[in-house]
């Protein structure tokens, strides 16, 4: 499985802000195992729903501006932005499907 885009605190603004299909962010950090877990299985949406949906990480040791501005106090936390704005937000690790009925309607 290819690796999932990894944003910058640079590239935010142009990759998720501006992008003209909904984007979700997974906030991780490499000492998460949660987020280890949940990996692969936004690998796996991505790679079957990449046309309606794109997904970036965004390390949160590495990007510590995008991570306070969106106030990310506990990670995995996958937030989709739409239009620039947050529209949805995912706490957690979770199996595929629970994933899937939380992006019904993004997806």
């Amino acid at each position: 499985m290819a690796d999932l885009k990894h944003v910058t605190d640079a590239t935010f603004e142009e990759e998720v802000l501006k992008s003209d299909k909904p984007v979700l962010v997974d906030f991780w950090a490499e000492w998460c195992g949660p987020c280890r877990q949940v990996a692969p299985i936004l690998e796996e949406l991505a790679k079957e729903h990449g046309d309606k949906l794109t997904i970036v990480k965004l390390n949160i040791d590495e990007q510590p501006n995008t991570t306070r501005e969106y106030g990310i106090m506990q990670i995995p936390t996958m937030n989709v932005f739409k239009d620039g704005e947050v529209v949805k937000q995912i706490m957690g690790a979770k199996p595929k499907r629970a994933l899937l009925k939380d992006l019904e309607g993004i997806i």
